[in-house]
């Protein structure tokens, strides 16, 4: 089983010192959230919480995960990081191809780009995205920046994008992975066309529910023979038997937070470098020995 910590709720000028501490305490991985603002008067429901309000205040801190992957790649040398989850018909997708695939050249294919459709109308109005269709224009999205990354001259001509030869450098040496997030039937087919699914906040028993739908759909599309990544957040601490239960049930990685499995939503450099030091000892050591 890999393990990936969640970076929210530290500094962004900690960020660094803890992502070697992670590395060094075992994790294979550090994930990465997303959103360019938060709007004072935000009415969109977030779809994780019973009653709509984020989990986040507006003081969180939200640095850009390409600019971070890049200072984090540069102190590392065999973390990956994972977004969970980049609103990619938020922005412009050759932007992102340019990013992304930038960040993976430079990081030695460390790169896995986890994306959903995005939930807060507010920031696809600020940035001049429709909320509407957000989910067609994901899937050709994803389409343009496959072949971007592809290498040489590559043309789209689809329902939201379209255009003629261009080519893109550098790109990455290896086929960047794209991940998606989100429990309704429209994500999971999603991710059952791509590389893998990002489960967060669910009990054991809702993600042997939702990997089950996912085998029973990649069956169905005729993908079940693919390398697939399962990155599951579960609402229970990874011992032994948590663990090979979520491995029976195609869990790949185990997305957690060094500091929120100890309490605490929030931490000094000293306190997250040391939390995820512990992590690694209580739980990545006993089971890989």
């Amino acid at each position: 089983m890999r393990f990936a910590n969640a970076l929210i709720g530290a500094s962004p000028l900690d960020l660094t010192a803890i992502a070697v501490a992670a590395e060094e305490a075992g994790f294979d991985a550090v994930a990465i959230s997303d959103h360019v603002v938060y709007p004072e008067n935000l009415t969109s429901a977030y779809p994780y919480t019973a009653d709509g309000a984020p989990m986040f205040s507006p003081e969180a801190d939200w640095p850009d995960p390409w600019v971070l992957v890049g200072a984090l790649g540069a102190v590392t040398t065999r973390l990956e990081f994972i977004t969970n989850v980049y609103v990619l018909p938020l922005r412009n997708p050759f932007v992102v191809a340019k990013a992304v695939g930038t960040a993976a050249y430079l990081t030695g294919n460390r790169v896995r780009l986890g994306v959903g459709a995005g939930w807060m109308r507010e920031e696809f109005d600020l940035l001049g995205q429709p909320f509407e269709k957000r989910g067609a224009r994901l899937d050709e999205a994803i389409e343009v920046v496959r072949a971007l990354w592809g290498g040489g001259m590559v043309e789209h001509h689809g329902t939201h994008f379209d255009f003629d030869r261009v080519e893109m450098r550098p790109v990455p040496t290896e086929p960047v992975p794209i991940y998606v997030g989100g429990h309704s039937e429209v994500a999971l087919r999603r991710a059952a066309r791509n590389d893998g699914w990002v489960g967060i906040y669910y009990t054991v028993e809702e993600l042997e529910e939702y990997c089950l739908q996912l085998q029973h759909i990649r069956e169905e599309l005729g993908t079940a023979d693919r390398p697939f990544e399962i990155v599951a957040s579960p609402l229970a601490m990874p011992d032994a038997e948590t663990v090979d239960r979520l491995a029976a049930i195609g869990v790949t990685t185990i997305l957690t937070s060094a500091w929120m499995a100890a309490g605490r939503l929030e931490v000094s450099r000293e306190e997250g470098v040391e939390l995820v030091g512990q992590f690694g000892e209580n739980f990545i050591a006993p089971l890989r020995s």
